[in-house]
């Protein structure tokens, strides 16, 4: 199985996508998720949505929108109330993590195989 992250954005307007797309698509959403991390000095926190696999080809994608949310654990956010009434709307969970942010890697491809691997290790995502 291959799977992949799909970049967004960066968590502004973009996550207004996010949450289409899972609507539209409410009967693939597996998890829902959050990473938290410190991201150029402020606590930031990215949204995702991993799908289920396709039946062909057998790809999963986890879609991001990276670090663009203030860490509602720290200050209040409408974007992650957005987020949070997506979950309860769908009836999902919201996964929260604490991560490196991805300015810690040389390039976003590293970050992406770390977080896999993160999610591998929680049993978020399926082992290959």
């Amino acid at each position: 199985m291959v799977q992949r992250f799909i970049e967004l954005g960066e968590g502004y307007s973009d996550l207004y996508e996010l949450l289409e797309m899972a609507e539209a698509n409410k009967h693939r959403i597996v998890k829902l998720l959050a990473f938290h991390s410190e991201y150029n000095g402020k606590q930031r926190s990215s949204a995702a949505a991993i799908m289920a696999p396709t039946p062909e080809g057998n790809f999963q994608a986890i879609y991001l929108c990276r670090e663009g949310i203030p860490d509602p654990r720290i200050r209040p956010s409408k974007r992650y109330e957005l987020f949070t009434s997506l979950a309860d709307r769908l009836q999902k969970q919201i996964f929260e993590l604490e991560i490196k942010p991805s300015e810690a890697f040389a390039d976003k491809e590293l970050f992406y195989q770390y977080l896999i691997g993160i999610l591998r290790m929680n049993k978020l995502l399926p082992n290959l």
